[in-house]
């Protein structure tokens, strides 16, 4: 089963400008011939050094609150390379030391057991308050994952440490959402339940994708599997996952989705999901999967749900035919329905979730029209925004990347784009709401086979994966933003039902 290689370079039948081509052709091309030379040769370069050496890279910064910080890298053996360009793994201790002096790291994380793939949670910080820190394992000084074809920083919220070998580096903690916390949801997108190879472009030089290691559990049911864990781990009350569930659509995909997913609970209750383009009906097979997997073959695939005073309206942004690389698009009847609800419910806070982003701002690959929805139905939602001053949230997947948009039409609505749960960066972004603001953090998933596919997959693109898929910036995984929810009741979900509007 092939992979899309996210919507940044889908299919034929949506070509980006040629403009855009050659924008981030000029980006990448110095990367990507390096990256030729290590796929043709990288197979001869194995390690004759002593098993002792290690190299610590990819330091990532990956969620920050106001009391926590989790900070992620890999060890591995230089020298070496697994086929993929990559270093085979050194499993050893790693930890954490951090202070609010970059002289004075005197206090310390560390994890319970050896790895390659670490990952250690910084807790007890203070809101507002900033913190130097170095990430090490045997001695070895993390180095970041370099971000700078997009001018990126993986590390930090400013610019301390950056280019030097090891830091420290800084971050500072934001403030908490105001007022008293009502409930949390987890946002995902993009399983692709079904898919056997992440990356894969027929054609592309160089996009030959990245598999699972064989012997191994397929890589996106260990993703969504373990994303379902740590949801419920980290206190999400609920769960909206924004389409592409599956590869392909498959009846039989659609059915493991829906019983990893059931883990987390009872659909149309404690979780909902929408269509993506990869979930669409197959004209092959007469059917449509998708309804009859998740909506009992009846009904529209699009909805509006109540919570407390909390409006969730889930699109189905493609209700259309098309070949799935085309541009996302609602059918005219749902578009009016859903400004119609917007109008009759104008100041109800409300969250929008659908596949297909409205916009694609700020992406490091060229962009084509498949890569959002339709223009003049995008325009159309943002003006209904505008005069809707209850939606505050609009979440989207289909980029594969974490991504942050907010736009001068429609101030009030924070746009996210969430990164695939299906490989690197993998995991989901927890939304938080308190009744005078939300705060949105990404979480990778932590089980240890979810943190050796994310690794693996990092290296789709020729490596070039993390330039686009992780976020430019912490902000645009990680934000806090004050908003009056005061309307919203602090309910549990498995004691409220859920009413149609």
């Amino acid at each position: 089963m092939r992979c899309c290689f996210s919507a940044p370079l889908a299919a034929l039948s949506a070509l980006p400008s040629p403009c855009e081509v050659l924008r981030s052709g000029a980006l990448f091309a110095p990367s990507l011939l390096r990256a030729a030379a290590g796929a043709l040769h990288g197979s001869a370069r194995k390690s004759r050094r002593h098993p002792d050496t290690l190299a610590a890279v990819h330091l990532e910064l990956v969620t920050l609150t106001e009391d926590r910080a989790i900070i992620t890298w890999y060890t591995g053996i230089p020298g070496t390379d697994d086929g993929l360009g990559h270093m085979l793994p050194a499993v050893t201790e790693g930890e954490v030391v951090y202070g609010t002096h970059p002289a004075r790291l005197d206090r310390s994380a560390a994890e319970g057991r050896p790895t390659a793939h670490h990952h250690v949670e910084l807790t007890g910080l203070e809101p507002g308050q900033t913190y130097y820190y170095q990430a090490r394992s045997r001695g070895a000084v993390a180095t970041p994952t370099p971000l700078h074809l997009v001018r990126g920083n993986a590390v930090g919220t400013n610019l301390y440490g950056l280019g030097t070998s090891g830091g420290p580096y800084s971050f500072t903690t934001p403030q908490p959402p105001p007022g008293r916390h009502l409930l949390s949801i987890a946002l995902c997108n993009d399983l692709h339940i079904g898919e056997t190879t992440a990356g894969l472009m027929t054609g592309v030089p160089l996009m030959r994708g990245v598999a699972q290691e064989p012997g191994l559990a397929p890589y996106p049911e260990i993703m969504s599997r373990a994303l379902v864990e740590e949801a419920r781990r980290r206190g999400a009350d609920l769960l909206l996952a924004a389409g592409d569930i599956t590869a392909g659509g498959a009846l039989q995909d659609l059915a493991e989705a829906k019983r990893i997913l059931d883990g987390f609970g009872s659909h149309g209750q404690d979780y909902f999901v929408v269509r993506g383009n990869h979930d669409r009906p197959r004209r092959d097979s007469g059917g449509d999967a998708f309804r009859e997997g998740f909506l009992g073959g009846e009904g529209p695939a699009y909805f509006a749900r109540d919570l407390g005073g909390l409006r969730i309206v889930g699109l189905d942004t493609y209700e259309k035919d098309g070949n799935g690389a085309d541009a996302g698009g609602l059918g005219a009847e749902q578009l009016a329905w859903f400004r119609a609800r917007l109008k009759e419910h104008r100041d109800q806070p409300t969250i929008v979730f659908g596949h297909h982003p409205l916009t694609v701002r700020d992406s490091v690959f060229p962009v084509a029209r498949g890569q959002r929805l339709g223009r003049r139905q995008a325009r159309s939602i943002i003006e209904a925004y505008a005069a809707a001053p209850g939606v505050f949230l609009h979440h989207a997947g289909h980029t594969h990347r974490n991504k942050r948009t907010i736009l001068p039409q429609a101030p009030h609505v924070t746009l996210q784009e969430v990164s695939a749960a299906k490989d690197y960066p993998g995991g989901f972004c927890l939304l938080r709401i308190h009744s005078g603001g939300y705060a949105l953090n990404h979480y990778k998933t932590s089980s240890a086979a979810a943190r050796a596919w994310g690794e693996r997959s990092r290296r789709v693109a020729g490596g070039l994966w993390p330039h686009h898929a992780l976020g430019r910036s912490v902000t645009d995984r990680n934000s806090m933003t004050a908003h009056d929810l005061s309307g919203i009741s602090p309910v549990r979900l498995a004691a409220t039902g859920l009413t149609s509007l």
